[in-house]
């Protein structure tokens, strides 16, 4: 400021002015051209990981706009360049030849036939939209000079490019090529980029519907200087005079449509390149529209999927649901970003915090009798009880009641922060509004969520950081904090490769059928149908169902989601299992009918793997070390036994409920000894409450006639030949045999229940009932 005073002072007057006159207009030249030329919305456009483009969502103005590109093919920038300005290279915005000779043919014909616009004007006049007027067309020159000094040249055929408009709605060479030639514009012929590249010119005039001949004269005119300057070959000339031009415009891909409509929200206006595989992502479509039809018939509408690197945490295929463009209802909710009921599918989740923890060990048995926990009485999906089952078994086969005593045993909070902690569901109630329900489906997850959280189990057992999938090509993995370990994982996996598959056959025998690691998960009410399966290589997660809500009968995670999703498999890279495990295991002794740790009267122990976790888990509680006769018909105290020999054997004693059912299924179960008349009293009590158990509630629902229902008192007796005498509150009411079965009404609060046997046997519990006031589900 001080030097431009010092040269002020030494002006005089009239130079002053003269000079700040030239200031201004200096300051104005520089910062006449807006920073952001064009205010326009975009087009969301998506490609696959190679470029292909997926789909597209028309701009907010009605518009196919596509985002701004940074190239331009090199055949439409010849023939752009030979149409509109041939000495684009070379001038600086305004080329005063052109404008000498547009100004010479319009006089000559009397009215305007040629503007002398470089491509640089044309792009000021793009982005200011004003009506042509000499006094603009002054603006405009002056504004490309300053244009050229801010872009390079590359930049601003780029922007022309993409902002030209080429008739009707479509706006941009990227949308134009896609429109009227259905491939990208790097892949257009000589014919098709000299269509284009005469298109800007007159777009209202020349248009595919309307002045097709005087288009196709221009194109073919391009081309034949295309041809006179050697540009292009004579073969390549004659083949692109036989090229027709479309006749309308043609409709865009509509590949992963529901994946399009889920970047659109989240990325409005941008190109995002996806990290799908178009040809995988075609291959999905096709195997769920084939099943979508099977499905059909059975009234079960909708169905989606989601295929996941392991390694790279990159989504290869996206399907959120199916025929996107019809009319069945809820064919555009995607599926994958939406909360479903779970089913059974998060049952080895808790299995592994379990294994993790120590809390049980594979082949663990678990009860599986009635429960009744303050009116919450869980069902096998067979309504079958088989006693004791070992936890991988009851987890392969998704066995509920025994599921709901792990979740009993291991916490409803416990398990509800370790799936929050996963991201496995987002439960916005607290843990006390799930319960025991939590297991079998009473919260609700995304299946993309879902199919994450077994993602980042495999990802332990490769050895690789926990991530969240990506559906963006250029992104880092969003690494999480590890909170699976390898061993548990291993086990787990081991466990559920077991189920049968849909096929129906023994895959183990067949070489070319790799090993999967999946779980399924049917809804209450047969609403959701889950199957996601897990390979070294890839995770593929299936959801059928109907959109709405609505059950099927027929609706279950193994018949309907299952198939599809090892039709997925069957078109992905097959993979080696994992690694075996050396350093996370740990060797133990196991006893083989419990499951448990080798116990002090554990004859048949197996050396078997566990995780380190595990040694702090329960001993063996199941076998007990008592004396026999000789014959082994009884038990014996050793102090009566006098001069009769006796055996010392070491015998598996499930509890009474247990058993009950157990040896229905287990004929090689054998009940303990009774003892010896006279010599000795039994110290375990022969029978057990099945139903109701002690200190429970127990809700009674009216009849349609007012009155309230029976409740089914229901024991088990270790021996098969008792009987059985019922009192209700210090009364007595029946006697059973064989059978240990009583229905009864009983009164408003609490009750005491108490039976006893032909041998004096006492068992007592205590319920507390309540009358529901009406039946009303909802």
């Amino acid at each position: 400021m001080k030097l431009t005073y010092i040269i002020l002072k030494r002006f005089s007057v009239k130079k002053r002015i003269y000079f700040s006159v030239f200031v201004i207009l200096l300051v104005s030249y520089i910062f006449c051209l807006p920073r952001r030329l064009f205010n326009v919305s975009y087009s969301t456009v998506v490609t696959d990981r190679n470029g292909e483009l997926l789909g597209a969502v028309i701009a907010d103005d009605e518009q196919w706009r596509f985002p701004p590109c940074d190239t331009v093919p090199e055949k439409f920038k010849i023939c752009l360049m030979e149409f509109e300005d041939r000495h684009f290279e070379s001038h600086w915005g305004i080329n005063p030849l052109s404008i000498v000779r547009a100004l010479s043919q319009n006089i000559k014909e009397g009215r305007v036939v040629s503007g002398g616009s470089t491509i640089t004007m044309q792009l000021v006049r793009l982005s200011r939209n004003k009506r042509r007027t000499l006094y603009e067309k002054f603006i405009e020159a002056i504004l490309a000079t300053r244009m050229e000094f801010r872009y390079s040249k590359k930049k601003i055929l780029a922007l022309y490019a993409s902002h030209a408009p080429f008739g009707g709605n479509v706006v941009g060479l990227d949308a134009a090529s896609w429109r009227y030639f259905a491939r990208p514009a790097n892949k257009l012929s000589w014919a098709e980029s000299a269509t284009l590249a005469v298109l800007p010119n007159a777009p209202a005039m020349l248009h595919l519907s309307k002045n097709r001949q005087a288009l196709l004269e221009k194109r073919n005119r391009l081309l034949k200087k295309l041809f006179s300057k050697g540009i292009i070959s004579e073969t390549d000339y004659d083949l692109s005079l036989c090229e027709n031009i479309p006749d309308e415009p043609v409709t865009l891909p509509q590949t992963a449509p529901h994946l399009v409509a889920y970047l659109h929200k989240i990325q409005n206006g941008k190109l995002s390149v996806s990290t799908i595989d178009k040809n995988i992502q075609t291959r999905v479509e096709n195997i769920l529209e084939r099943w979508h039809s099977e499905l059909m018939q059975s009234d079960i509408r909708n169905l989606a999927a989601i295929a996941i690197d392991v390694k790279s945490c990159q989504v290869i295929a996206y399907c959120g649901n199916v025929q996107f463009g019809s009319d069945i209802p809820g064919n555009q909710v995607d599926i994958i970003q939406s909360e479903r009921s779970t089913g059974s599918i998060l049952k080895p989740f808790l299995f592994c915090a379990m294994l993790q923890e120590g809390e049980i060990l594979p082949k663990t048995l678990l009860p599986d009798i009635p429960l009744n926990i303050n009116g919450f009485s869980p069902q096998n999906f067979n309504l079958q009880f088989e006693g004791a089952v070992p936890a991988a078994e009851a987890v392969s086969r998704s066995l509920n009641v025994p599921l709901v005593s792990m979740l009993r045993k291991y916490s409803v909070p416990k398990f509800y922060n370790f799936l929050k902690q996963n991201r496995i569901t987002d439960l916005p109630h607290p843990s006390s509004y799930y319960g025991l329900s939590l297991i079998l489906g009473g919260a609700e997850a995304k299946l993309g969520d879902i199919s994450n959280a077994y993602l980042n189990m495999a990802r332990t057992l490769s050895g690789l950081e926990n991530g969240h999938y990506s559906l963006l090509l250029h992104k880092d993995i969003e690494k999480e904090k590890n909170t699976f370990q390898q061993g548990a994982v291993w086990q787990v996996f081991n466990a559920i490769t077991e189920l049968n598959r849909p096929e129906q056959i023994d895959w183990k025998t067949l070489p070319s059928m790799q090993k999967i690691a999946w779980k399924t998960g049917t809804s209450y009410g047969f609403r959701d149908a889950w199957a996601i399966g897990v390979t070294p290589k890839y995770v593929v997660g299936v959801w059928a169902g109907n959109a709405s809500g609505e059950g099927k009968p027929n609706l279950t995670g193994a018949k309907t989601a299952g198939p599809v999703m090892f039709n997925i498999f069957d078109i992905l890279p097959s993979s080696e299992w994992f690694k075996p495990l050396t350093d996370e295991l740990v060797e133990a002794e196991i006893c083989r009918q419990s499951g448990h740790l080798k116990g002090r009267f554990c004859d048949d122990v197996d050396t078997v793997m566990i995780c380190s976790n595990g040694l702090k888990s329960e001993p063996c509680r199941y076998h007990i070390s008592v004396n026999l006769t000789l014959d082994k018909q009884f038990r014996v105290y050793e102090s009566c036994a006098d001069n009769e020999n006796t055996v010392r054997q070491n015998w598996f004693v499930l509890p009474p409920a247990w058993s009950w059912f157990y040896k229905q299924y287990h004929p090689e179960y054998i009940s303990l000894p009774n003892f010896k008349p006279g010599c000795g009293e039994d110290s375990f009590l022969p029978m057990q409450f099945i139903y109701p158990q002690g200190n429970t509630q127990v809700y009674l629902p009216r009849q349609l006639d007012g009155s309230v229902s029976d409740i089914t008192l229901e024991l088990a007796h270790s021996k098969r030949d008792a009987t059985v005498f019922w009192h209700i509150n210090n009364e007595y009411i029946a006697s059973t045999a064989d059978f240990h079965k009583l229905s009864v009404k009983l009164p408003e609060g609490r009750n005491s229940i108490t039976v006893v046997d032909n041998e004096g046997n006492t068992l007592s519990c205590q319920i507390d009932v309540e009358q529901k006031k009406n039946n009303n589900l909802y």
